[in-house]
């Protein structure tokens, strides 16, 4: 029997997923936005408007799972996940584990290892979130999010990817990444696997950062699955436009791996903090850059460069599956 699902709602069966977008955030605010709030309140009636009208108008082209990927460090906040699903119907699956060292907050937990051995409170503090539940919200964590920096996994990060395996080695939880700017996706693969973790169970992130077919290669050898999950998002943080990705996509897929690939968006349905504003220039960038970018523009651009509908079911429907599936 399958392990069940930690949604925000209560444990559902892999089976019960459908379409899945496996990496986005309902919310998200950098280290730093919490002392803005004389500025910038926090404001939940709006954030959870602005969520259930995103994932209502998603509702028509299928989607049943959404996975906030937002890690400790960034405004995770479990309670509105599931004030918004139980308002919309779409099964929401929220993280435990800590952002990469650059942007996130590292301050506490080197100070912890100062002190003592902070993986063990690391792994206790993982292991409540997704066997207990987190804080006192009996809400339970469905992914582990770690993360790492361009060019180089930290000692820091390498703390948290090895509590991360240990983890998911002992509970079947999937480990999910971020990678800086489409580099080190090997590495954190052979980091996990050789820590234990189960190569099927890791879902390496952001590999639609880079266009180099070896980096692909290497990464999807080591048999974990690699998401494409910054789609829309162009020209900034390191990332290619969707135009120059559409080929190196098709050719993994026709290469035999739509069995290996995730594709998402990445995208912040609520910046916390004061608004986002953006200079005019980046606006087109970013004009596809929303959940519905999926379904209204890169499915067809898959199927016209060959791919056919039962590799898209495969990616949109049974890989998120498969990496949840005992």
């Amino acid at each position: 029997m399958a392990t069940p699902v930690n949604t925000v709602t209560g444990p559902v069966s892999p089976d019960a997923l459908g379409i899945t977008l496996m990496h986005e955030h309902i919310l998200y605010g950098y280290p730093g936005w919490e002392g803005d709030q004389t500025i910038a309140p926090f404001d939940r009636p709006a954030i959870v408007k602005n969520a259930v009208g995103m994932l209502d108008m998603l509702k028509p082209f299928g989607l049943r799972t959404y996975v906030d990927a937002t890690a400790l460090d960034g405004g995770r906040c479990p309670e509105i996940y599931k004030e918004v699903s139980e308002k919309t119907g779409i099964q929401i699956i929220c993280a435990t584990g800590y952002y990469y060292e650059g942007e996130g907050a590292p301050a506490y937990w080197k100070f912890r290892s100062a002190l003592g051995e902070a993986s063990q409170e690391l792994y206790e503090l993982f292991m409540q979130e997704i066997t207990v539940g987190i804080r006192d919200t009996g809400i339970r964590a469905g992914v582990i999010k770690v993360g790492s920096s361009k060019g180089v996994i930290t000692d820091y990060e390498a703390m948290m990817m090895r509590v991360a395996a240990r983890v998911q080695k002992e509970t079947g939880v999937p480990v999910i990444t971020h990678t800086q700017e489409g580099s080190m996706g090997p590495d954190q693969a052979a980091l996990l696997i050789a820590e234990g973790a189960d190569p099927g169970k890791i879902q390496i992130g952001h590999m639609s950062d880079s266009l180099d077919m070896d980096y692909q290669m290497r990464t999807l050898d080591q048999g974990v699955f690699v998401a494409w999950d910054r789609m829309g998002l162009q020209g900034l943080a390191g990332c290619p436009m969707d135009e120059q990705r559409y080929p190196v996509m098709i050719e993994l897929i026709q290469k035999g791996y739509a069995d290996r690939l995730m594709i998402s968006h990445d995208f912040v349905i609520n910046w916390l903090g004061r608004p986002l504003v953006l200079p005019d220039a980046v606006l087109p960038l970013i004009a596809n850059w929303n959940p519905a970018h999926l379904f209204q523009n890169i499915i067809p651009a898959m199927k016209a460069g060959g791919v056919n509908d039962a590799q898209i079911d495969t990616i949109i429907r049974d890989n998120p599956r498969r990496l949840f599936a005992a």
